[in-house]
């Protein structure tokens, strides 16, 4: 039986914790509401670059001494940086529970930004790095059609021309006004007692008093200007292919349905796109779908990876797929074997301490329902066929999909698309 316990301090942060007795492990993290959208144009990349430097050193601790500690501890650190949300982690033997809290809030609320000319490089080269990934990055161009200029629309790691010249009054007043307040969530899941992680926080989150009270402003929803077409070309060995469109916000009822139809589309081994496209074919190594929610919007979105002299097989089999299941949705077997596939994953997701921490840091930090794992069970197991049906006829219908392209030919590629849209390859 799970049992989440949440407070509120003073001074705006919460504090959500799960206890998990049979374990001898805590997993405790820090969760910012901030990200890539929040970002001026001038600032692209902000967010992931001041994740970077809280690894680099505060006033009590050097970037060395940090990772001594959690080494000496035996300690998992990282962070991570999206559209929505910034955060800072670790696993530890419960034991160290105390040290690590007091490590992690130093890192996350006092950064001191030394060396911070190295770390400009370390970006700068993830960024080079992330450039030569056209499988990667495909998903990038597919945002910036779908979402155009919006702050959605830009990649989260942001420009090198922003990282190589912003400086540290700038980063410090980002993360004066960002990190702070009712932004900041405090999340723990293990062998814990909620008390403990409270008492802790009290003495530790004291935001600056400079920083204001915590509160965000709400962000502007992205306007979608109907299915765009956006290429880069690169001379690649295959055509790195996306399709997508508006989806659903991450407190929609109707994103349980959602994860049904991306399981029975393209988001498992046994889904319409990775039977048709690569088991039946072998038209492709990577194919598959998936889905992003976000406070106010989402999207939903496939990949394909294929050399060229299978584009045209690959995108037709893609049109033919996406047309059918917006038009007659899926079948009971297919329904009865995707809730099973999604309740198995939630399960086994449950039996990480990490993924719990996770999962309870992200509903608290925006404010949607907390359901324990029978709930979720059962949210799944309600999901008519009607309620996927429905959802396709709404977000899975081809003339409404944007498409993005990395590959060598721009040509080849639009040619491709008349099964999917005949519009784009017309254009």
């Amino acid at each position: 039986m799970q049992k989440y316990v949440l407070s509120e301090l003073d001074s705006g942060e919460r504090v959500i914790s799960e206890r998990v007795a049979s374990v001898r492990s805590v997993a405790l993290g820090f969760w910012i509401r901030t990200g890539s959208r929040d970002e001026a144009g001038d600032q692209a990349g902000i967010s992931h670059f001041l994740e970077h430097l809280l690894f680099k050193g505060t006033k009590r601790f050097s970037s060395l001494e940090i990772d001594e500690l959690f080494d000496a501890m035996g300690a998992e650190v990282n962070a991570g940086t999206g559209k929505e949300t910034t955060s800072v982690y670790s696993r530890f033997l419960d034991r160290h529970l105390e040290r690590a809290f007091d490590v992690l809030q130093d890192m996350v609320l006092r950064p001191a930004y030394p060396d911070i000319d190295s770390e400009r490089q370390v970006v700068i080269e993830e960024i080079a790095m992330y450039e030569d990934e056209p499988s990667d990055k495909v998903h990038d161009v597919l945002d910036l059609a779908v979402f155009g200029g919006h702050p959605l629309g830009r990649r989260v790691l942001g420009e090198a021309e922003v990282i190589s010249s912003i400086p540290i009054p700038d980063i410090d007043a980002y993360h004066r006004a960002r990190y702070t307040g009712g932004n900041i969530v405090v999340a723990a899941a293990g062998n814990i007692d909620h008390e403990r992680i409270v008492e802790l926080a009290k003495r530790h989150v004291e935001p600056p008093a400079a920083s204001g009270n915590g509160e965000s402003a709400a962000p502007e929803a992205p306007a979608v200007d109907g299915a765009q077409v956006r290429f880069q070309q690169k001379d690649t060995e295959q055509f790195h292919i996306c399709f997508g469109g508006p989806g659903i916000d991450r407190a929609d009822e109707r994103r349980y349905a959602l994860t049904i139809l991306d399981a029975v589309f393209g988001g498992s081994t046994s889904s319409r796109l990775f039977r048709e496209i690569r088991e039946k074919r072998g038209l492709a190594y990577a194919v598959g779908s998936y889905t992003q929610q976000y406070v106010d919007s989402g999207m939903v979105g496939l990949y394909v990876g294929t050399r060229e002299d299978n584009v045209e097989e690959a995108c037709g089999i893609i049109g033919r797929e996406l047309g059918s299941i917006h038009a007659d949705g899926i079948t009971d077997e297919e329904l009865t074997r995707a809730k099973e596939h999604v309740k198995g994953r939630m399960v086994l997701s449950s039996e990480s301490t990490a993924a719990r921490m996770g999962r309870i840091g992200k509903a608290v930090l925006f404010d949607t329902p907390l359901l324990s794992l029978d709930e979720l069970l059962e949210k799944i197991d309600g999901v008519t066929g009607d309620d996927v049906a429905e959802l396709a006829r709404d977000f899975y219908a081809p003339a409404s999909l944007s498409a993005a392209a990395i590959a060598p030919s721009e040509d080849r590629f639009r040619a491709a698309l008349a099964p999917v849209n005949e519009a784009f390859a017309a254009a």
